[in-house]
């Protein structure tokens, strides 16, 4: 178990983290949400005793991570897969790590077939792709067998295959008790693999909330509406006049906002045009977390009427969701 009570780090006068508070508990998977510069990646290295906080205070188990007998066999993390050394072949940095906590050495065999590499085994570091790069580092992060999983973008560079791994990886190391926190920019993996989540916005905690309720609970009003390919313009101009919001589903369709599923139904009715379906949709967690985190966006993107890009800095604080 993650404990952060009032944790706190600043940087001069610039204030990453602010009194941040939060439990990750073991037996779930817990994602790590908020924009660029949100104190993510603070908050990670202050958890692995990398940063120290200046104020409040962060626990493993019970214990700061220096106090730690044995860290490797407690948690096991991955912050950034490009530390490792390249000269060094795939198994030597593995074993270097296990002797150095005194793990077996048949461990290493066991995470380079869990993570797909034992074939490249012998392969020098600096020679891997991105994706094999990040089975390295959660390999390591796997070796002592941990019972706490900090994991920052573990999905950045894998293929299709690899995510869907990853993905059962982590539900599976929940299920059988242990703790996993995910931080991802992946909104629609991160939907699929958390249970719980932790949002924060410049440096402070915008929700701790399970997984669905915070989907549920924040979700605007939108329909599913799909309808014959040949009426599917028509629709569409009617559902403008009508001032709806509409846009493409993934799956096929239309998702409208604005109306409920009986004014959709009853404009399509007064038109003559057939619906195949018409089923009332939660948002997506992507659409939901970009609604809470607009205002702590800390610097937008904005196209100009140059083609060029310019930032502009909000203020704005939302409340925390509990």
């Amino acid at each position: 178990m993650i404990e952060a009570r009032e944790l706190t780090k600043r940087y001069g006068g610039r204030t990453a983290v602010d009194r941040l508070s939060f439990t990750v508990r073991p037996g779930r998977v817990t994602g790590f949400l908020g924009p660029n510069g949100a104190g993510k990646s603070t908050t990670m290295r202050m958890i692995l005793g990398l940063d120290e906080p200046t104020g409040g205070a962060v626990t493993v188990n019970g214990l700061r991570y220096d106090r730690l007998a044995a860290p490797l066999r407690e948690v096991g993390s991955l912050l950034d897969a490009r530390a490792v050394h390249g000269g060094r072949t795939v198994r030597q940095h593995l074993l270097g790590l296990a002797r150095s906590n005194k793990i077996a050495g048949g461990r290493v065999d066991e995470v380079l077939e869990a993570v797909g590499l034992t074939e490249v085994a012998g392969q020098r570091a600096k020679a891997l792709s991105l994706g094999m790069g990040q089975r390295l580092g959660i390999a390591a992060a796997l070796l002592g067998d941990p019972g706490v999983l900090i994991l920052d973008e573990p999905v950045n560079g894998l293929d299709t295959e690899g995510i869907r791994w990853i993905r059962d990886l982590l539900t599976s190391l929940a299920a059988d008790g242990r703790t996993v926190f995910l931080s991802s920019h992946l909104m629609s993996e991160m939907e699929l693999t958390a249970d719980h989540l932790i949002v924060i916005g410049r440096g402070r905690l915008l929700a701790d909330t399970d997984m669905r309720d915070f989907i549920e609970s924040n979700s605007r009003g939108v329909t599913l509406l799909r309808t014959p390919d040949s009426e599917a313009q028509r629709m569409r101009v009617f559902l403008d006049a009508a001032g709806a919001s509409v846009r493409l589903d993934a799956r096929g369709g239309w998702r409208v906002g604005g109306l409920s599923p009986t004014e959709i139904g009853e404009l399509a009715r007064t038109h003559g045009l057939a619906i195949h379906e018409l089923t009332p949709v939660f948002s997506s967690l992507e659409e939901v977390y970009t609604d809470m985190t607009r205002a702590s966006v800390e610097y937008r993107g904005t196209a100009t009427t140059t083609g060029t890009t310019t930032y502009e800095a909000e203020a704005e604080e939302k409340e925390p969701v509990r």
